[in-house]
């Protein structure tokens, strides 16, 4: 089970601001892409799960990591989510991008796993969105601070992983406040938001 405070940022300023605040702390930036998948026959979709491929786009040592996620729930600004996450070679993943079908013939625990639990025989993209991920070792903790840029416009979110998401959340708001900036709680994943084709009002 994953568990992370997720909190909306509401604009570009309120992000710039925040990075600007943090960047004594800053230990990496990310590139993603990020790539979704079900069956053909909803049988992901159908039982509250879905497959991504999310590749690190570091010219110096790209990545992919393929997951299943399962059973989200978001709320107060808390993701409880079930995941299994695995490192895949970069190349196959992004064959696998450009034909979902090699998604059958990948030597993967988590593929093996998402053909034995829900029977999928054929994959079908849902397409994908890009995000800019800044990592930051803050107060014990890491905040990565997302800036997603779908097709229908760009979105700005704090996420942290913490087995103390309440307490973690209280620290990092005080901290918004003391720097005079904007948040509110996530209300939507950002799947989700992909998925609906608009930002959250």
């Amino acid at each position: 089970m994953e568990v992370e405070v997720k909190l909306r940022l509401p604009n570009k300023s309120a992000h710039q601001k925040l990075l600007a605040a943090l960047s004594p702390f800053h230990a990496a930036t990310h590139h993603q892409y990020n790539t979704f998948y079900d069956g053909s026959a909803a049988e992901l979709s159908s039982r509250r799960a879905i497959l991504r491929l999310r590749f690190h786009e570091e010219p110096d040592r790209p990545k992919c990591f393929v997951t299943l996620k399962a059973n989200a729930v978001l709320a107060n600004g808390v993701s409880r989510v079930e995941e299994d996450e695995e490192e895949v070679d970069y190349s196959i993943g992004k064959a696998c991008s450009e034909n979902p079908q090699k998604l059958k013939d990948v030597d993967s625990r988590v593929l093996r796993r998402v053909k034995e639990e829900f029977g999928i025989e054929s994959y079908v993209s849902l397409g994908g969105f890009k995000n800019v991920r800044n990592v930051f070792e803050w107060k014990g903790v890491e905040l990565e601070i997302d800036e997603v840029s779908y097709e229908f416009g760009d979105m700005y979110e704090i996420e942290c992983e913490s087995v103390e998401p309440e307490k973690v959340k209280g620290i990092i708001t005080e901290f918004l406040k003391e720097n005079g900036i904007e948040y509110s709680d996530s209300v939507k994943s950002k799947f989700a938001i992909f998925r609906a084709g608009k930002l959250p009002s």
